[in-house]
């Protein structure tokens, strides 16, 4: 019988619980590699519907489908132990109905194991995000800048510049936080919205410009890592220029194998009793 402990993964309520205590630590994750990567390193692993963008190329979220978005989170499920994994339901699997947004729900997490999903949207959704905690599904909320609606909001813009918007944001985060949302993601939210909100509700607020006033913070990760380099948003610090390394190993490699460089003896397979440093 094998010893080896299996590392405990951190559960929905241990995020709750982590209001007003050390901040959360979050990224986003779409495939195996990356996740087993940044797994040890984050407490929360966000599957998010940006990697229409990143990943294939799409200039909003939009087209991203759920079965996209399963095939990624059981990817990031099999790279990772200990982060809590979440998955965003992508545009048109939730909006008609609670009950279309259970039944999408449901699949992703029968289909990924993950822990929980995320949906875009305030007071119009608490019906949705209530009728799905109550059926035993976790739901984080998204208010603020709301990828989705890009289209209604005419770009990708902060939000909270004025009285009204500011009002709006926050009862939007209190609808979802009532109606049994176990986090919520801030975006692209003034700082001091962003910290009034953070103040007033019971649950972990996850900011992605929103201010280090919130509970936590969620990034891109090939934002981070420099991997991604059609646009920089002005709220991402970048920690590598990882997309830089790679080009030029694929310039090094072009080089090698234009010069026949590559592949060297040591990377062949030779007889019996060849020397591999030989002509």
């Amino acid at each position: 019988m094998s010893t080896v402990a299996r590392v405990k993964r951190i559960s929905i309520p241990q995020i709750r619980n982590r209001k007003g205590a050390e901040p959360l630590v979050c990224l986003t994750a779409y495939t195996t590699q990356m996740a087993r990567r940044l797994d040890p390193h984050v407490d929360l692993l966000l599957v998010g519907d940006s990697l229409g963008m990143v990943v294939y190329g799409f200039d909003s979220t939009l087209p991203v489908t759920l079965d996209m978005m399963i095939a990624h989170g059981a990817a990031v499920m099999r790279g990772a132990e200990h982060a809590c994994v979440i998955v965003d339901l992508p545009f048109g699997s939730y909006q008609e109905s609670p009950e279309q947004a259970f039944r999408s729900a449901a699949r992703i997490m029968a289909e990924t194991g993950a822990s929980g999903v995320k949906l875009e949207g305030g007071a119009e959704m608490a019906e949705t995000v209530r009728f799905l905690t109550q059926r035993c599904i976790p739901v984080c909320g998204h208010v603020g800048l709301m990828p989705q609606a890009v289209n209604v909001a005419g770009g990708f813009k902060a939000t909270g510049r004025s009285e009204e918007e500011a009002r709006q944001v926050m009862r939007d985060a209190q609808a979802v936080a009532e109606a049994g949302a176990f986090a919520v993601v801030l975006e692209g939210t003034l700082e001091p919205v962003a910290a009034e909100i953070t103040a007033a509700l019971p649950v972990p607020t996850i900011g992605i410009g929103a201010s280090a006033a919130c509970d936590g913070q969620i990034l891109v990760s090939e934002d981070v890592f420099g991997l991604f380099s059609d646009f920089t948003p002005r709220f991402v610090k970048r920690y590598a220029d990882l997309g830089g390394q790679i080009s030029q190993a694929a310039e090094a490699y072009a080089q090698d194998v234009r010069a026949r460089r590559f592949p060297g003896r040591e990377h062949c397979f030779l007889p019996k009793g060849a020397s591999r440093t030989g002509s």
